[in-house]
This record gives C-alpha cells, sequence and structure tokens, in this order.
C-alpha cells in the first residue's frame, strides 16, 4: 500500500494544473460540456414530469395544456442544450487548437 501511495505521489505533481492553452482549452471544455450534460439531463427530466402530467390529466383541458406545454419546453430546452454543446466544441477547437 505504501509503495502505491508513493508512486501516485511521485507521479506527476502539477499534471491538473494547466499549463498552456491546450491544457486550458481542455479543462474549459470538460468543465462547460459537464454543464451542458447536466441541463439536458434536466430537460428530459422535465418532458417526463410533462409526459407523467399529461397520462394524469383525467381529460382536463387545462392541465391537457399545461402538461403538452411542459413537454414543448423541455424538447426546446434539449435542442438549446445540444446545440451549445455542438457551438462550444466548435469555438474551442477552432480558436484554441483542441481537437
Amino acid at each position: 500500500m505504501k509503495d502505491l501511495i508513493t508512486k501516485f505521489a511521485d507521479a506527476n505533481p502539477g499534471k491538473y494544473i494547466p499549463s498552456d492553452t491546450q491544457d486550458l482549452g481542455n479543462s474549459i471544455q470538460n468543465i462547460i460540456n459537464a454543464v451542458i450534460g447536466v441541463l439536458g439531463l434536466v430537460c428530459v427530466v422535465v418532458m417526463i414530469i410533462g409526459g407523467v402530467n399529461y397520462m394524469t390529466s383525467s381529460g382536463d383541458a387545462g392541465k391537457v395544456k399545461k402538461a403538452k406545454d411542459t413537454i414543448l419546453y423541455g424538447m426546446i430546452g434539449l435542442v438549446v442544450c445540444v446545440l451549445a454543446f455542438a457551438i462550444v466544441n466548435f469555438v474551442i477547437a477552432n480558436f484554441l487548437g483542441n481537437e
């Protein structure tokens, strides 16, 4: 166990500190992609909630409209997340030189 800890401690102490634009670009890209992924997951959950509300509306016109609007807003949010993901990766790849 001591050898394992020593191996990790001596491996590369500055490994996770960005030293140039390539590392900085990768770090920014990873953070933004994680945030967009979480937001996409929230959009899917909103659509599921809208579907459950639609199924339990019992034909009430107001509840059906509210459920359909919830599903629509979830879809719009998901499309925005996908476009944001594409735009962020395109911009970082072209301006910071990451591939």
